[in-house]
């Protein structure tokens, strides 16, 4: 039984608590500038949480972690020098290992050092259970953010190829309060990099919330992305099946083929395409929601442009969006083609309805005649069968007329019989009547 937890409200409903503190289960870090945020999301497909809790029990000084600490899928461990925090969700799991960096950290060649010392110093991301889905370096200084220099500054530690690059949010002067750096590149270490500036005064709080969009949006980006190789591999089946379904419907429409060998491939083309939205149609519901994460992360960094350079924001519109645009539109066309089957089969269906009470029709005209020719069958014989009773019921007369004259009664034998013959025939049909009319109500 549910506990009542205050004197002025009814008793509580069972899942009040877990509802109402899901909006506060994954809250973001506190990241104080400058610091390194080293972050990895792996795929948990076949990833059971015990797994996970084991490798977390790797980390120095929590080898007696519980299990217990997990259920909530969020937790945030300290260890010396630096924090993890684990998240675990549907597809995926991220771990953020977030490093204080010396405070005269610069733009120079100490970056990478540091997050070479992060990743291979305790040897524990290489052991993650899963497979590696997003790795990301980012970087987060204390720097003027209006300075001229900033892509060439920002290039030496990101490396080779364009710089994408905008001013974020806004100030309560209406200025921008940090500034975004990345070319979505994997580097040799296998990691992408991101550099984020901020001026002296930036808070732990707003520094937490930054890095957490930032590193939603390349996750969220990521698995979305994973729709697209799925759309690809189901175009040439898709091709297929449309001009299958083409040709059959020809062949409908100039009845060339028997109904049931129409309906055997019809049955077989809906379980391939049945079979094809059951298998994907998961991964293209979670590619719209992915896709509409991003959407909204990058809404929620107020970007604003540097000259010569592309935002975030852009980028995405460019690169992200035709690929989802490929995963929607192969999304409708599999349901299309399920509908388009279906119709087809209702076309078939009424093609065989109609033939059907077309062959219905002509037995039931057989059936008619047969009966027609049966009553008047059975006419003729009742007619022969009044004639004949009638015969032998007027032969019978006969001697008994016979019978009486010669006994001495003064009668002619066949006068006396040939007057009675229509006595005799009224009586022998009225007779069979009755018992026709019996016999039918019986139910004979």
């Amino acid at each position: 039984m549910n506990e009542i937890t205050s004197r002025f409200l009814p008793q509580e409903e069972s899942q009040r608590r877990e509802l109402h503190n899901e909006v506060h289960a994954r809250p973001s870090a506190r990241v104080r500038l400058p610091a390194l945020i080293v972050y990895v999301a792996v795929l948990n497909s076949g990833v059971s949480r015990e797994q996970e809790w084991a490798h977390l029990r790797l980390l120095p000084g929590h080898a007696d972690l519980s299990l217990e600490s997990l259920k909530s899928n969020f937790l945030r461990l300290r260890c010396d020098h630096f924090t993890v925090k684990w998240e675990r969700h549907t597809e995926f799991t991220r771990y953020s290992i977030v490093q204080a960096l010396p405070a005269h950290a610069g733009w120079g060649a100490e970056l990478p050092d540091l997050a070479e010392h992060v990743v291979t110093g305790t040897e524990w991301l290489r052991g993650l259970p899963g497979q590696t889905m997003a790795a990301i370096h980012l970087g987060m200084l204390q720097a003027d953010i209006n300075q001229p220099d900033l892509i060439t500054k920002a290039q030496a530690w990101l490396g080779e190829g364009a710089v994408l690059a905008s001013r974020m949010g806004n100030t309560t002067e209406g200025l921008p309060h940090s500034c975004i750096l990345t070319h979505f590149r994997i580097g040799a270490d296998g990691f992408e990099r991101m550099l984020v500036l901020a001026p002296e005064d930036t808070s732990g709080a707003r520094a937490g919330r930054i890095s957490q969009r930032l590193l939603e949006i390349e996750t969220y980006r990521l698995m979305a992305l994973r729709g697209l190789p799925v759309a690809k591999n189901l175009s040439p089946m898709l091709s297929a099946a449309e001009s299958q379904l083409a040709d059959m419907t020809g062949l409908l429409e100039r009845k060339g083929e028997s109904d049931q060998a129409l309906l055997d491939l019809l049955v077989s083309l809906a379980a391939r395409i049945e079979r094809a939205t059951a298998e994907h149609g998961f991964r293209f519901s979670a590619t719209r929601a992915y896709d509409v994460l991003v959407s909204q992360r990058l809404a929620e960094l107020r970007e604003r442009p540097i000259s010569g350079t592309q935002t975030l924001g852009e980028f995405m519109q460019r690169r992200l969006s035709p690929a989802m645009a490929t995963v929607v539109a192969t999304e409708k066309r599999l349901a299309s083609l399920a509908e388009r089957v279906s119709r087809t089969s209702a076309l078939l269906r009424t093609r065989v309805d109609i033939a059907t009470e077309a062959q219905n029709q002509v037995l039931l005209e057989k059936l008619t005649k047969g009966q027609a020719l049966q009553l008047r069958l059975q006419s003729t014989v009742e007619g022969l069968s009044i004639a004949a009773i009638s015969y032998y019921v007027v032969s019978l007369l006969m001697y008994g007329a016979k019978a009486m004259h010669a006994a001495g009664v003064p009668i002619e034998p066949e006068v006396a019989v040939g007057l009675l013959v229509p006595l005799v025939l009224w009586l022998v049909w009225r007779t069979s009547r009755k018992i026709h009319a019996k016999l039918k109500d019986d139910g004979h």
